[in-house]
């Protein structure tokens, strides 16, 4: 593919995951402590909850994904069920700011990467960060609906 091709779409890719990434930590906003944890389905998913699985979701993709390192070496749960566990600490405030820092640090892991790049931490093998920019943006906006329907439920309450 043409780098001239490449490099509107690159921008494009990351004002889309920046836009979702926004709109999920937003789903935060205004809410108490006790509305983020309410839980509204039989899973283990609040928006709280959410919010700590797309810091899950980063990580994995942007630092795992990039870097080779293992999840234990990241600090991170093993699987995405764990991710979404609320422990006794977790508040709005400190899930909102471990969410933006890893999308702080998921910007520069792949700032001098092009689309074409391979990431050679991902258990299926080596992906093109295209391939992950569009799985990723796919989880964000599954997400972003989730966030929408609970966040109403919330405040129709």
């Amino acid at each position: 593919m043409s780098e001239d091709f490449d490099e509107p779409l690159r921008r494009q890719l990351d004002a889309f995951l920046d836009e979702h990434r926004r709109m999920l930590a937003a789903c935060l906003d205004g809410l108490t402590e006790e509305q983020a944890r309410r839980r509204l389905v039989p899973s283990k998913t609040t928006l709280l909850g959410l919010v700590k699985h797309v810091t899950f979701v980063e990580k994995v993709w942007f630092d795992e994904a990039v870097t080779g390192r293992s999840r234990a070496e990241i600090g991170i749960p093993r699987t995405p069920d764990q991710s979404f566990v609320l422990k006794p600490g977790d508040t709005v405030a400190s899930v909102r700011e471990a969410y933006e820092k890893a999308c702080d640090e998921s910007r520069s892991a792949t700032a001098s990467l092009s689309l074409d790049d391979l990431l050679p931490g991902n258990r299926r093998g080596p992906l093109p960060l295209r391939w992950v920019y569009l799985h990723v943006l796919r989880e964000l906006a599954q997400h972003c609906g989730h966030a929408d329907i609970l966040r109403e439920q919330i405040l129709a309450a």
